[in-house]
């Protein structure tokens, strides 16, 4: 497989057509800072029903945890797989706002079913739809970022994208433990009022995002994923796509944080607040860690941003306390602010611009099935050696992403 000729941090001209809409403010264009808020808004209302979503099934329709895992793993498996095919169809099309409005559309349209829903069958299509309207929008939506970055400013277009949905998955939870205390445990309630950032969300997209004009002679894609274009993804595309699935396996699930947090003696009432936290270092590292990657080498700093992650695992198997765990949560939140825009960025980067969405689809195709092997993985060790043993592994894949990355530093740099 032939390497990809190295891509200057231009958008072959898309970049430059999009510069007329930008604000001022940062030199971002608007386009992103809407698609910023669109994300934020979704995950709001997302977080607030998922995070009482288990709760609910369990307590309020005597659902089994096994249901609750079962409903989940199918889920995320929905939009994983369809996240491929959604980037391979916004290339042959050559637009991105349509596909992304059409899975923002589904998620919000799904959010009513939640507080009307009379049994778990409706809930089980409801999140089955919800997620296949996350992986119709997610490989076009970020592909449209990259459409719409000005000349040398794609790490930070990403960072911001990345800062605003992580606000929002910390600002969700946190709306539902304020909602659920103000109208006394009443989930419907809740879910009522999750409904309405979904839609803010849905009218954003349509009303406040341009797609950029077609690129003159940029190439028509006919078939993506035939293997003559997967093969123009190029060497160093596949590249990445390895490294950041070793470093998806360091990555486990975060519900092993809340364990570990039960496990340190947090009170179950503040158990969430392990993801509020963590999310918080997130979001206010991400864009500024993307700002960073336009003015420096992007694998130095996702080299730093692995150690961070190795220290963060060793503190997490290591130090005792509730001390040593939210130091654990505060460096885990830091590392992800530190790569995962980044990641992101390096994938835009190194793909041509008529295959970004393909690109982001295998992308997110592949690290999806590495998260999820990456949880059966702490799990078995969880339960056979304990937490500490699961926390170390994820500091040995993390390691052995940071190797592989080394040949590769100066064909991203």
């Amino acid at each position: 497989m032939t390497d990809s000729p190295k891509l200057d941090r231009t958008a072959s001209g898309v970049a430059t057509d999009a510069a007329p809409a930008t604000s001022a403010w940062r030199g971002l264009p608007a386009g992103i800072w809407a698609l910023g808020f669109v994300s934020m808004l979704m995950d709001v209302s997302s977080e607030m029903i998922h995070a009482l979503l288990p709760v609910y099934l369990t307590v309020g329709l005597g659902a089994t945890a096994l249901a609750v895992g079962v409903i989940e793993g199918i889920a995320e498996a929905t939009a994983a797989i369809t996240k491929v095919f959604s980037g391979a169809l916004s290339d042959r099309i050559g637009r991105r706002k349509e596909l992304a409005a059409i899975g923002y559309g589904l998620a919000a349209f799904t959010k009513p079913v939640f507080p009307l829903a009379p049994s778990i069958g409706w809930l089980i299509a409801a999140r089955f739809i919800d997620r296949v309207g996350k992986g119709i929008r997610g490989a076009p939506r970020d592909a449209l970022v990259a459409d719409l970055a000005p000349e040398g400013r794609r790490g930070a277009a990403f960072g911001l994208r990345q800062s605003l949905d992580t606000l929002g998955a910390f600002l969700g939870p946190l709306s539902a433990i304020g909602l659920m205390w103000a109208f006394a445990d009443d989930f419907q309630s809740v879910f009522w009022v999750a409904v309405i950032p979904a839609f803010l969300a849905l009218g954003l997209i349509l009303f406040a995002v341009h797609e950029p004009p077609r690129p003159d002679g940029l190439r028509r894609v006919r078939n993506p994923l035939s293997r003559a274009e997967l093969r123009l993804l190029g060497g160093t595309y596949w590249a990445v796509v390895a490294v950041a699935a070793v470093f998806t396996l360091a990555r486990f699930s975060e519900a092993f944080l809340i364990l570990r947090a039960g496990e340190a003696g947090l009170p179950l009432m503040l158990v969430p607040l392990v993801l509020v936290g963590m999310n918080a270092v997130y979001a206010l590292s991400a864009w500024p860690a993307g700002v960073l990657s336009d003015r420096m080498s992007r694998p130095a700093l996702l080299l730093a941003g692995l150690a961070v992650l190795i220290v963060a695992d060793l503190v997490l198997a290591q130090a005792p306390g509730l001390v040593g765990l939210g130091l654990g949560i505060a460096l885990w939140g830091l590392h992800m602010g530190l790569t995962q825009g980044l990641l992101a960025a390096l994938v835009a980067e190194a793909v041509p611009a008529e295959l970004r969405g393909t690109a982001f689809g295998m992308f997110n195709l592949v690290t999806g099935a590495a998260l999820l092997l990456a949880s059966v993985i702490a799990g078995g060790l969880w339960q056979s050696l304990g937490s500490g043993a699961t926390f170390l592994a994820g500091a040995g894949f993390a390691l052995a992403a940071a190797l592989g990355l080394l040949p590769l530093r100066h064909r991203l740099a």
